[in-house]
């Protein structure tokens, strides 16, 4: 799944990203305030799931909205397949009725855990790879990549080897997005905590078929 072609930041449209702690909220009310997308927060390492999730799931698809699943890693509890696996046998799968995007996997530190798990760069990016193959297996479909600029820095050694069929979510929380790690361009955005839509606000920088393709390719 490449990158979004033509995407800047004169296209853009509004969505965001919930987990358990928002449980359902008004979903017809946020795409009445301009949202088109939403991310569903789904499982976590190999031990947790949101019971909220196929809740949240459906209700945003009922509500008009395009959705994504999305897959905490925690890549010192078990290996990139394992969670590939039970994020797809809880839920986080991909549909094929052009409103649902390919699961995305989070890569970001845990609080409590060592500092990029302790895993050398290169056994990061293995551990990634082991995930998105997994899941490709699975669903058909590379998963988008959420992380922050100063995470992949320092975790993967800012490596390029998912920017020619992963999507970027990058994560910044600030009034710009600022510098883009891995030679990717940005296609989401999440770019603070709160805001006029429920939970974290995201962007999407293309158009409304930009989107909707990202449903269909692999």
């Amino acid at each position: 799944m490449p990158a979004v072609a033509g995407a800047t930041e004169a296209a853009s449209l509004a969505g965001f990203d919930i987990s358990e702690s928002q449980g359902v909220p008004d979903l017809n009310a946020a795409k009445a305030a301009g949202a088109t997308f939403a991310f569903v927060k789904d499982t976590a390492g190999v031990g947790y799931a949101n019971p909220n999730y196929l809740a949240q799931f459906r209700a945003v698809k009922a509500a008009g909205m395009i959705r994504g699943s999305y897959h905490y890693a925690r890549p010192d509890k078990s290996t990139g397949a394992a969670q590939a696996a039970y994020l797809h046998d809880h839920d986080g799968r991909w549909f094929s009725d052009g409103m649902t995007l390919p699961p995305a996997l989070d890569m970001e530190d845990t609080q409590g855990a060592p500092p990029c798990y302790n895993l050398s760069p290169q056994d990061m990016v293995n551990w990634i790879r082991d995930f998105s193959t997994t899941l490709k297996a699975r669903t058909g479909h590379t998963p988008i990549i959420y992380t922050t600029t100063l995470w992949w820095k320092r975790c993967t050694g800012n490596s390029t080897a998912f920017s020619g069929d992963h999507v970027l979510w990058l994560a910044r929380f600030n009034t710009s997005m600022g510098e883009v790690p891995g030679g990717w361009n940005a296609t989401f955005w999440q770019s603070g905590v709160t805001g006029r839509l429920p939970g974290n606000q995201d962007t999407f920088y293309g158009t409304q078929a930009q989107l909707k393709a990202l449903t269909i390719s692999g």
